[in-house]
């Protein structure tokens, strides 16, 4: 399988990690962060937001491992290309939501 591939790959693992909290957040009513806050004025966005920004982020991760390469994350190469987008998405989330500067 070609290198192009697995770097997609490992960009779905980011979208999926970070379609998650903001999908999971919307659908249990609570506010959270997005990318939009800023043009809003406040510090977190409506659950309906999230809900939308969340299953946006989904549905790019999900034509990124679809429309690209394999319709499986079967080999071992792709599935750790993918599963490390989704570590370092996740450790650089968590960092980020929960207040740190980064350096």
């Amino acid at each position: 399988m070609p290198i192009l591939v697995y770097i997609v790959h490992f960009f779905g693992g980011i979208f999926l990690a970070n379609g998650i909290p903001h999908f999971v957040s919307g659908v249990c009513g609570k506010p959270f962060r997005t990318p939009f806050v800023r043009a809003h004025g406040g510090t977190v966005s409506s659950p309906a937001l999230n809900v939308v920004w969340g299953w946006m982020n989904l549905l790019v991760a999900y034509l990124l491992f679809i429309d690209v390469g394999p319709r499986y994350l079967g080999s071992l190469p792709d599935t750790i290309a993918s599963a490390a987008g989704v570590l370092l998405a996740g450790l650089f989330l968590a960092r980020i939501f929960s207040g740190e500067r980064l350096a």
